[in-house]
Formats: structure tokens, C-alpha cells, sequence
């Protein structure tokens, strides 16, 4: 690590009563990195107090901590870069083992697994229904792409700067978490994932996430990769789901056809046909966008190992 140029990036949009303390707190962690903040259109003094704790302060407008990503991503030349929220919640002296991980096992990804620290407050750091909704969403990823993370929605990760670098980034809200686990777990690039401390809100600060609309949001994504990465799998699904249909509305015209000789519902027989041959075509679509998909996949592997891999020299 002593050779590598380590960059600390911070998405903020209103958060001037922790972010002071997240920039001391990074700085100490990890002296030799340069910490940069973006501000969101931030209306409150978050820019100011960051200013004064000594991080790069930069802006960016388009709203949304997918934007910002996007901007940071393309903005910042390191080796490692540790990305983490500004509303003080992590655990800023986990940051070195974590570079650490990174840059002596040339991963490509150092997901921080969060464990809520208890007894710190009335409220808790994880808020109603986020917890849950991280084990159900984590899952499902999990289940589709592989079982190689616990903890989906973090937002404290240490990427490379092969990571970044080839990094789409098409995300615009928080869904961009997502988008990070899935990139990695798609491209089967090598990863680890190491226990923080997850803790509580200081008083005074508010949280910017909406429980059901980001959750929606983030399901939103999920199924738009799965169809976009995983396109034989989403539509054999489709089409499963649109055969057995057709088979049950089928199933009484085919009864009154055995007993009697005659098909006295033909419009239900015409709409089973109809399902039938949109479920095939749902299986045909799935085998032609599998083709595209694993050339897409190919660019992409190709992306990644155009950007050099970080050595140790400086």
C-alpha cells in the first residue's frame, strides 16, 4: 500500500453534521489518500465543513448518487479507491485492511459487509424494513448471478482501478449499488467481502433514503440486469409461465374435445393457442439475446483487461 495512490470518494447531498467528521476520519485511517467530496446540490453548509476538514470538494448537479458515481468514477487516476457515504455510519478505520485486501490479493472489489453496532441509539442504524429488504433483494442477486455476497447494498467498497475504469455506470439513483455487485459477480472478477461496523445516524442527521421507492427501484434494476445479463434465464421464465397458462386454459377445451368430438369454446381455444405461441417465441428471444448477451460480456472482459492492472510499483 505504500506505493499505491489511494483515493477516499464521498457522495454527499446534506450531510454538514457528519460530513467533517467522515473527511478526519478517513484522513486518519488512511493518511496518504486524497479524500474527495462531491456535493449533490447540497442546500446546507456540507461543502463548507468539508472544505474545512481538509477533502477536495467538487460538485456535481445531475441528482442522484448514481450520477455522482458516474462523475467520480471518470474524474479520479488512483490505484484503489475507497468509496463510502458521508453520514458517518461506517467504519473509517476498517478502510486500510480493506486497501490492504485489495491491493495484496489484486482483487478487483472489497464489499464492506455491515454489522450493525447495537445500543447506540433509540433507532438503530439499519431503519424499518431495511434489513429485510436487503436479505430478500441480496438474495435474489445472489440466487441469479452467484452466491458470493452477503451484503448487496453497502456503500462502503474498495474498488480497482480495473474496476472503475471499465465500470458502465448506467445507474442514476442508489440502485448503483446493485449495479456494482452485479458488474462484479457478471464478469466473475475476483472479490472479497469483509465485516465493518455499521452504525447509527449522528443526531441531527437525516437519512435520504425512501424505504418502498428505493426498495421498487432496486427490484426495478435487478430485473432489468437480469434480462439484460441473464436473457435466457428471464425469458425461459417468461415462457414457462406463459405455457403453463395456455395449458390450463387448454385444458377444459381438450376434455370437452375427447368427450364429445367438438370444440364449442373457440375463442378459449384461440387464446391457448395465442399463449402457446408467445411462449415459444419468449424461448426463441431468450436463445437469440443469449447470443448478444455473451458477446456484450466479451467487450466487456475486453474493457476491463485493457486497463493495467496495478503492480506494486507506483
Amino acid at each position: 500500500m505504500d506505493n499505491a495512490r489511494i483515493a477516499v470518494l464521498i457522495p454527499c447531498y446534506n450531510e454538514e453534521v457528519a460530513i467533517g467528521q467522515v473527511v478526519r476520519d478517513f484522513a486518519a485511517a488512511l493518511p496518504r489518500a486524497r479524500i474527495y467530496v462531491y456535493d449533490n446540490n447540497s442546500t446546507d453548509r456540507t461543502r463548507e465543513v468539508a472544505a474545512e476538514a481538509g477533502a477536495i470538494v467538487r460538485m456535481e448537479t445531475l441528482q442522484g448518487k448514481g450520477h455522482v458515481v458516474r462523475r467520480m468514477f471518470s474524474d479520479i487516476e488512483a490505484d484503489a479507491y475507497v468509496l463510502v457515504d458521508g453520514d458517518g455510519t461506517y467504519e473509517a478505520s476498517a478502510s486500510p485492511r480493506m486497501v490492504d485486501c485489495l491491493l495484496a490479493e489484486q482483487l478487483d472489489m472489497v464489499n464492506g459487509q455491515r454489522v450493525e453496532v447495537e445500543g447506540e441509539g433509540p433507532v438503530g442504524a439499519y431503519r424499518r424494513g431495511h434489513r429485510t429488504g436487503n436479505l430478500l433483494l441480496t438474495g435474489l442477486v445472489r440466487y441469479v448471478f452467484g452466491d458470493r455476497i452477503q451484503d448487496m447494498l453497502s456503500g462502503y467498497r474498495v474498488f480497482s482501478r480495473r474496476f472503475v475504469k471499465s465500470f458502465p455506470a448506467l445507474a442514476s439513483g442508489f440502485e448503483t449499488e446493485t449495479e456494482f455487485t452485479i458488474h462484479a459477480l457478471d464478469m466473475l472478477m475476483p472479490l472479497a467481502e469483509m465485516p465493518t461496523q455499521y452504525r447509527e445516524r449522528p443526531p441531527g442527521s437525516v437519512s435520504k433514503l425512501r424505504t418502498y421507492s428505493d426498495g421498487f427501484r432496486i427490484l426495478n434494476t435487478i430485473v432489468k440486469l437480469v434480462k439484460e445479463e441473464r436473457p435466457l434465464q428471464f425469458f425461459s421464465i417468461a415462457g414457462l409461465v406463459l405455457l403453463v397458462l395456455g395449458l390450463l386454459i387448454a385444458l377444459p377445451v381438450l376434455i370437452t374435445y375427447f368427450r364429445i368430438g367438438l370444440v364449442p369454446r373457440l375463442p378459449t381455444a384461440v387464446l391457448a393457442m395465442g399463449f402457446e405461441v408467445v411462449a415459444m417465441l419468449a424461448f426463441t428471444c431468450g436463445l437469440i439475446l443469449d447470443s448478444v448477451a455473451r458477446g456484450r460480456r466479451e467487450v466487456k472482459r475486453l474493457a476491463y483487461l485493457a486497463v493495467p492492472r496495478w503492480t506494486g510499483e507506483g
